[in-house]
């Protein structure tokens, strides 16, 4: 058993999942709201973590998180927690479950407009301390339960983020036992969300050399050694899913300095209200256009190198290129018009993507100018 010690203590290995009644009693959660959704209800996931929480605490189930959390849905899984008398959060699922949570334990200690709270508009140090917050991711991708952000599509239609360091969960329990039964689609698509956050936290502009290395650790594991090919290949590779699991919690360790026009790009997609866009599967799709459009900042071609070392592939190797081939490999869509984005969708998309705040961390200035041709070039 793994305890990594950074932004929170993660219990990581297979039968992790055996530490989390300790561990909520260890918060003081004796009455917790279960954040999740009905996918992994059906498939008896939950009945699962329900089986190692003792009698006396008393969990009360939120199964509504949808595709893209939202404000109305933390709304009402805030609702229910006041009514339950609940005292404190403990989030089950991927990445939309988890930030959903952490929108919940910061919706039930903040009062006000929910929207003074996101980071677009100094929300960060309006976030004080949340009710207390277990989560146990179900997939490798978001890395979320180590995160300070939560991604929420707002009232207003806008895809917003908060951050602070209050809103990391205090504990995270990453057991790769319940990744097992992933369909090799969403294995594809939430693992290239982490392969997309350790390449764009490298490419960063922010000087942190620990968390570029964690992100270069990430890309060697996912891609490198294989385990993201073998997970997809092989649901039931337990080395493999051990490793991608790892991968996608460095992925959110090492952005700790910094994401970028990826995520602003797939942000604004993820928007679409007649979508419902996975948001890995985005990243997958804009990582190449952006690796394009960023080859000649300052100092990029220094990482690039740094990030074929990683991957274990040669000097020679078009990152773009390569990641273009490693999409079509693992079954992913090739192109924002496989996913029924069409260019009437730009303007919206552009002015959302243009004022994200992921789009300000990127390794070279993406103005209003160069959206839509970025979105023109992930059409096709």
């Amino acid at each position: 058993m793994a305890t990594l010690t950074f932004r929170n203590t993660t219990e990581f290995d297979f039968g992790a999942i055996q530490h989390l009644a300790g561990t909520l009693k260890q918060h003081g959660i004796m009455r917790p709201l279960l954040c999740t959704d009905k996918g992994l209800v059906d498939v008896g996931v939950i009945d699962t973590i329900r089986g190692v929480i003792p009698n006396d605490i008393a969990t009360t189930i939120f199964d509504g998180t949808p595709e893209n959390p939202t404000q109305s849905a933390i709304e009402a899984a805030a609702s229910l927690y006041t009514e339950n008398d609940c005292d404190g959060v403990l989030a089950v699922g991927g990445g939309s479950s988890i930030d959903l949570a952490k929108g919940v334990a910061l919706r039930v200690t903040h009062e006000g407009d929910f929207m003074q709270y996101t980071a677009g508009i100094g929300g960060r140090d309006a976030i004080g301390e949340v009710a207390p917050l277990v989560a146990i991711p179900t997939t490798a991708g978001t890395g979320s339960e180590v995160s300070t952000g939560s991604v929420v599509i707002m009232d207003n239609g806008e895809k917003l983020i908060f951050a602070s360091d209050n809103l990391v969960p205090r504990t995270a329990i990453c057991d790769p036992e319940l990744t097992l039964g992933l369909p090799a689609r969403l294995t594809a698509a939430t693992g290239m969300d982490a392969v997309t956050h350790c390449i764009e936290a490298v490419l960063s502009p922010a000087v942190n050399p620990p968390a570029e290395a964690v992100g270069l650790d990430g890309l060697r594991r996912s891609l490198g050694d294989g385990a993201l090919k073998a997970a997809v290949a092989d649901g039931s590779d337990r080395d493999a899913r051990w490793n991608m699991m790892m991968a996608s919690t460095e992925g959110a360790l090492a952005f700790t300095k910094g994401l970028g026009t990826v995520h602003s790009m797939s942000h604004a997609c993820g928007a679409l209200p007649y979508l419902q866009l996975h948001h890995g599967t985005l990243n997958a799709i804009f990582l190449p256009t952006l690796l394009r459009f960023n080859a000649d900042a300052p100092g990029v071609q220094e990482k690039y190198t740094r990030i074929r070392e990683a991957m274990r592939v040669p000097e020679s190797t078009d990152l773009a290129d390569y990641i273009e081939q490693l999409n079509a490999d693992i079954g992913l869509p090739a192109n924002l018009a496989e996913m029924g984005v069409t260019t009437d969708d730009f303007p919206f998309l552009v002015e959302h993507a243009a004022k994200d705040v992921c789009n300000f961390s990127n390794s070279k200035p993406v103005t209003p100018e160069d959206f839509p041709v970025l979105y023109e070039q992930a059409m096709s």
